[in-house]
């Protein structure tokens, strides 16, 4: 499992830098190095804490974005979003292309907290939450059941709360002001996947209904 979370995020760092030096036509970019290196050594080591933890959900998360048992609402977003995501890269690579970024190191130097910052949110929700699958699906055979603590207490669904840190902080400390610009479609995203989701947790996870009920926010509490 551990050569496997290995190549995994080698392959997923490589891809990103091949994608943004690509498109930049040049590999001096020193806040893309930040983010590959802190990538290549966060992936790992957030693996590594995850299989001494709970092996059972590293080994969900490892597993493809597109399986046989998701709705096909859930597959047809997972295409949408990893498209999106490629376009994304693109742009900011070509904003470094043409020039067109000055942004102040002390905002990359944010970007970076806020990168830290969503790794160590999205680790409390693997901590409290041992369901948290990449795709949608009920996992019946894991005896899924509802989770109410930690930051579930406050919001339904607090691992795309962390993920809003993630791309907000990666296009700053990069230091994109299109990729900043282009981020709140990701949180568009995030309001259509949770509606997926939650369709589905409503009609298959016993006692969701009454938990959504309790919790009203779905990402921030008292805004949504």
């Amino acid at each position: 499992m551990i050569a496997r979370l290995l190549l995994q995020n080698t392959i997923f760092v490589v891809a990103m830098g091949a994608l943004l030096f690509a498109s930049a036509g040049t590999m001096h970019w020193p806040g893309a190095w930040a983010l590959l290196i802190a990538s290549a050594i966060l992936g790992p080591l957030s693996g590594w804490w995850l299989y001494r933890l709970d092996p059972a959900l590293l080994a969900e998360r490892l597993r493809p974005v597109i399986q046989k048992d998701q709705p096909s609402a859930d597959k047809a977003f997972m295409a949408v979003f990893i498209l999106v995501m490629l376009i994304w890269l693109i742009a900011m690579g070509l904003e470094r292309r043409h020039h067109t970024s000055d942004m102040p190191l002390a905002l990359q130097a944010l970007g970076f907290v806020l990168y830290l910052a969503s790794t160590l949110f999205t680790l409390w929700v693997f901590r409290e939450n041992s369901f948290a699958a990449p795709v949608v699906k009920l996992q019946a055979e894991r005896a899924q059941r509802v989770i109410s603590t930690g930051p579930y207490a406050r919001v339904r669904h607090p691992m795309y709360s962390g993920l809003i840190l993630f791309f907000t902080g990666m296009p700053l400390l990069v230091g994109s002001w299109w990729g900043l610009a282009l981020a709140p479609i990701f949180l568009v995203l995030f309001a259509i996947r949770i509606r997926i989701e939650e369709r589905t947790l409503r009609e298959g996870l016993p006692g969701y209904s009454d938990y959504a009920a309790r919790v009203r926010y779905r990402l921030v509490p008292g805004i949504w």
